[in-house]
């Protein structure tokens, strides 16, 4: 069923593609079923050539597996902030003369564009896969306070009054469900309206972060 309609929208595409004069490249267009099962859907074909068929693929820099547990993609931001860190040490340690408030300046400004990108959607990971960041945060602001091994990681963000992944998440997906709900185009608005039938991953959408993360 799932394969049916995703070649009758192909078809729709193809048909598209003719009357203006483009061509798709089939060998960079990839199917991925996400499901639980181990089985895939039936191949489907665009411009009489079949698409390959994989486990994950990346779009729009945002990593989607078949099971869209979103652990590669947050494992890949762990290494960047990683990379950062270390980059910036120098100027963030405790050997550093900034003062504190020009340490979290920087910190926040070199962790802002890798964490929050796409978090509205990957904020709904598990808390497993959440946490993967979220101890890369404790380890940053334990560099940045110079804070002694017996001060809580809690404590610490609540003095510096930083925020949780899963509370970023929380903020930030309910600014977008406000700029989508009064956004001028229809088609934006929809993505609002509940998904109805059977869920095949059994994961929270975007849209309920606001109320369940």
């Amino acid at each position: 069923m799932a394969a049916h309609r995703l070649q009758m929208h192909l078809n729709k595409i193809q048909s598209w593609l003719k009357t203006w004069r483009m061509k798709a490249n089939e060998a960079k267009s990839v199917q991925v079923t996400f499901t639980f099962n181990k089985m895939t859907c039936p191949p489907v074909k665009l411009n009489n050539e079949h698409l390959p068929q994989a486990d994950e693929v990346k779009y729009l820099d945002i990593n989607l597996d078949r099971r869209l547990t979103w652990r590669k993609l947050i494992t890949t931001k762990r290494k960047q902030l990683d990379l950062k860190l270390r980059n910036l040490y120098w100027i963030i340690s405790s050997k550093s003369q900034l003062s504190l408030e020009n340490k979290l300046l920087v910190y926040k400004v070199i962790r802002k564009p890798v964490r929050t990108y796409g978090i509205q959607l990957w904020g709904t990971a598990s808390n497993s896969n959440l946490e993967i960041l979220e101890r890369f945060q404790s380890k940053a602001l334990r560099i940045i306070t110079d804070a002694p091994w017996y001060v809580p990681n809690t404590i610490i963000k609540r003095d510096l009054q930083i925020p949780t992944v899963k509370q970023e998440a929380r903020t930030l997906s309910a600014n977008n469900r406000i700029r989508l709900d009064n956004h001028p185009n229809n088609l934006a608005n929809t993505l609002l309206k509940e998904q109805l039938g059977t869920r095949r991953l059994k994961r929270l959408y975007p849209t309920e972060l606001v109320t369940n993360g």
